[in-house]
């Protein structure tokens, strides 16, 4: 029998009410398909920061580097701590553990409304792949004389030919995977890039995908501007299979990706370290929303998504189509509606149900 050991943070705001959830899909999951979970918690964030003067204690990788894989439930509260402060938290284990993809699939359920008139289960279905550990968000730059009229700021974008070259060979392999167009060719990478005003940066981007697509004859090629990219995932969604981005350009998209597929309730996001060096860590990218903590009011569809994410990471390919499935039927009945859908139901109605729908469909 399998097992598997998971670390749970549940972070700020609303985190204890979806890593609640989270434990839900997990239970039964591992109920149905006879593997074993065992799930310890940390109670780090802004919280902690209040009591200590640090996000998380000094040997926090140490602690969870010998578990299977992580969920993070959401972390930032600016009303206690700066938001680039508290982040210092996820980015600590994304570049501790070298977890330098940042997957975040965008498709949308049948049964759940999108603001996007083009948007349709049929034509939303994509994969971005974002580059996680370096480029914009590398942490590079300071100040200089801060407080009188001659302030600087730095901030130095870092792009290596090791960082761009594993993140491109990795969305072009997936795209293999997913064989979004067929058979000849099998799938299709986006190179989202701002070479031609990012002259230095994205330049060296767009070189080291030209050397890495080189090696993938049977995948198409693609180029977009960031900015026209942004468009055309509004105006043609049905275009996309796999776009690759920068830290930065990555992160953008996908809020927008998320729109596409119903909102934030409903994008999921993985941090993968593919070669199992380290842990990976899984997470709902809606953040922490401290105004809605305790209501029960929040969404928890992304957060089974990343725990049917976490279980195709781990090998239990059953039980994530089985989480699928699950959340396929309960979004397509439409009985059960949290508030962001138009509906009443609380978090724990919602995860109830998909667990009800989990343990009650045959294998």
């Amino acid at each position: 029998m399998n097992s598997y050991d998971i670390a749970i943070i549940p972070g700020d705001g609303v985190g204890k009410e979806i890593s609640d959830e989270a434990v839900k899909i997990l239970d039964a999951v591992a109920e149905k398909y006879s593997f074993n979970v065992k799930i310890e918690t940390f109670g780090w964030g802004c919280d902690y920061y209040l009591k200590h003067g640090q996000m998380m204690p000094d040997d926090m990788l140490t602690t969870l580097k010998d578990f299977d894989a992580l969920f993070l439930g959401c972390v930032g509260d600016a009303n206690k701590v700066p938001d680039h402060i508290s982040l210092i938290l996820i980015l600590s284990i994304r570049k501790g553990f070298d977890q330098y993809v940042n997957l975040r699939p965008i498709r949308l359920y049948p049964g759940v409304e999108t603001p996007i008139k083009n948007a349709t289960p049929e034509t939303v279905d994509m994969v971005v792949v974002r580059e996680n550990t370096e480029g914009e968000y590398s942490a590079t730059g300071g100040f200089f004389k801060m407080g009188t009229p001659d302030a600087v700021a730095t901030q130095t974008a870092i792009f290596t030919q090791k960082g761009c070259e594993r993140v491109m060979r990795y969305a072009f392999d997936l795209a293999r995977t997913r064989k979004k167009l067929g058979d000849s060719p099998v799938g299709m990478v986006t190179n989202c890039t701002k070479s031609n005003a990012l002259n230095y940066s994205m330049v060296f981007w767009d070189k080291v995908y030209e050397q890495v697509a080189r090696d993938y004859p049977d995948i198409k090629t693609d180029m977009a501007l960031v900015d026209a990219l942004t468009m055309w995932l509004v105006k043609n969604p049905e275009y996309f299979d796999v776009i690759v981005a920068s830290n930065l350009f990555g992160d953008i998209i996908t809020d927008l990706g998320a729109m596409l597929q119903g909102g934030m309730g409903f994008a999921a996001g993985g941090n993968i370290n593919p070669e199992g060096d380290y842990p990976s860590m899984f997470e709902p990218i809606h953040g922490s929303a401290p105004k809605y903590q305790g209501k029960g009011v929040v969404n928890p569809v992304a957060t089974i998504e990343s725990i049917r994410m976490m279980m195709e990471h781990l090998g239990e390919i059953e039980a994530s189509r089985e989480i699928e499935t699950a959340l396929s039927q309960i979004l397509k009945e439409g009985r059960i509606k949290t508030r962001d859908m138009g509906g009443s139901h609380s978090i724990s109605e919602m995860g109830d149900t998909i667990k009800e729908a989990i343990l009650s469909n045959n294998k």
